[in-house]
C-alpha cells in the first residue's frame, strides 16, 4: 500500500481555502487521504471512542458518556449505552445533536451540553483525535463499518459500565454442580457510577420488587483480564478482607450474565432488572437518567485461568 507523510496546518498551509480538512500531526497516513473534514469524519460509520486513550485534564460530557459517535448528514448519534447497542437506531444509537464542517472546524451542538468547537487530527482512516483546546481535552477515535464492528467484544472491553446499566442483577439461576457457599444466600447484585467499582448485594427473596431490595452489604469490586481469553473476565466481589467471592464472568446477552463461582464449582446465571437508559430527555417524556454515569481509565489486571470447568 502506498504511504506518505502528510502534515496540514490550519491557517498556515492552504490559506484561505475553506476545504482545509483537519490536522494531520506529522503522521504517515495510508492511502485514501481524504481532503475535506466531511469526509474525514463521515469515512466510517461508528467512532468507538477509546477512553483510555484520553488526554488532557478536561472532559466534554456527551463524549464521556458515549461509547460510539457517527457523523450522518448533519446529525450526530451516539450509544451511550450497551444494553442494546447494534439494534438501537440501526446500530448508530439515539440522535443526540448537529455537527457541522466549517473553515477545518467540526462544530457540535449537542442537545444537552450546547455547542463545542474541536479539531480533528487525522491519524489514518481510521483512526482520529478530537481536540477541544477550551477544556483541555483529546478524545481519540477508532473508526469502523457496522458490518466489520465486533459489538459483542465492547460488552467485555466495558464491562464495568455494562453491570451499571441496569438497578439490580437478580439470581435467577443456581446449578447443580458445586459445593455449598455463603454466596448461595445472595439473590441480588447492584453496581453503581460511585468510584466505578462499588457494588451493592442482598439475600432478599427472589422475586422481590426493586424499589423494596434491603441492600444488606456495600462493598469494593474489581474485574481483571484473563490471559489468552477475550471474552472472559474475573469478577472479584470483596465482602471483607478474609472471604472474597471470585467469579468467572461471562455476558450472556445484554441481559443476562453467568458467574462461575471459582472456589465452590457452582455456576450463577443473573438476570438484569430495571434497564436504564442513558439519553435526553425526549417529548414523550419517558423515564430516563443520564446523571452519575461518565466513563473514567479503566485500568485491569491479567490473571492466568486455573480453573477450568
Amino acid at each position: 500500500m502506498i504511504m506518505k507523510t502528510i502534515k496540514l496546518l490550519l491557517g498556515t498551509f492552504f490559506i484561505g481555502l475553506s476545504l482545509t480538512s483537519c490536522i494531520v500531526d506529522n503522521t504517515i497516513v495510508d492511502e485514501p487521504y481524504y481532503a475535506t473534514l466531511e469526509e474525514v469524519v463521515t469515512a466510517n460509520d461508528l467512532w468507538y471512542i477509546d477512553y483510555n486513550i484520553t488526554t488532557g485534564t478536561g472532559d466534554v460530557p456527551f463524549l464521556s458518556k458515549a461509547f460510539t459517535i457517527s457523523f450522518i448528514n448533519g446529525k450526530v448519534y451516539a450509544n451511550n449505552n450497551l444494553v442494546g447497542i447494534g439494534s438501537v437506531g440501526n446500530g448508530y444509537g439515539i440522535q443526540i445533536g448537529y455537527y457541522d464542517t466549517i473553515n477545518g472546524i467540526l462544530k457540535i451542538d449537542h442537545n444537552l451540553d450546547g455547542f463545542y468547537n474541536f479539531e480533528v487530527i487525522q491519524l489514518s482512516v481510521n483512526n482520529i483525535k478530537l481536540r477541544n483546546k477550551y477544556n483541555d481535552v483529546t478524545y481519540n477515535l477508532v473508526g469502523y463499518h457496522k458490518s466489520t464492528f465486533d459489538f459483542d467484544q465492547i460488552f467485555y472491553d466495558n464491562i464495568e459500565y455494562f453491570l451499571q446499566e441496569y438497578q439490580a442483577w437478580e439470581k435467577t439461576y443456581t446449578s447443580d454442580a458445586g459445593a455449598i457457599n455463603e454466596f448461595d444466600n445472595e439473590n441480588f447484585l447492584q453496581f453503581t457510577p460511585e468510584n466505578l467499582t462499588t457494588f451493592y448485594s442482598s439475600k432478599d427473596n427472589v422475586g422481590t420488587t426493586i424499589a423494596n431490595i434491603y441492600w444488606d452489604y456495600v462493598g469494593g469490586y474489581t474485574v481483571a483480564n484473563v490471559q489468552g481469553y477475550d471474552n472472559l473476565k474475573i469478577l472479584t466481589l470483596d465482602y471483607d478482607s478474609t472471604d472474597n467471592e471470585k467469579f468467572e464472568l461471562t455476558v450472556i446477552n445484554d441481559g443476562k450474565i453467568s458467574l462461575y463461582h471459582i472456589n465452590s464449582g457452582t455456576t450463577y446465571e443473573f438476570t438484569g432488572r430495571n434497564y436504564i437508559q442513558y439519553l435526553k430527555p425526549s417529548s414523550l417524556k419517558e423515564t430516563v437518567r443520564i446523571d452519575g454515569r461518565k466513563r473514567t481509565k479503566v485500568y485491569r489486571e491479567t490473571e492466568i485461568r486455573r480453573n477450568l470447568k
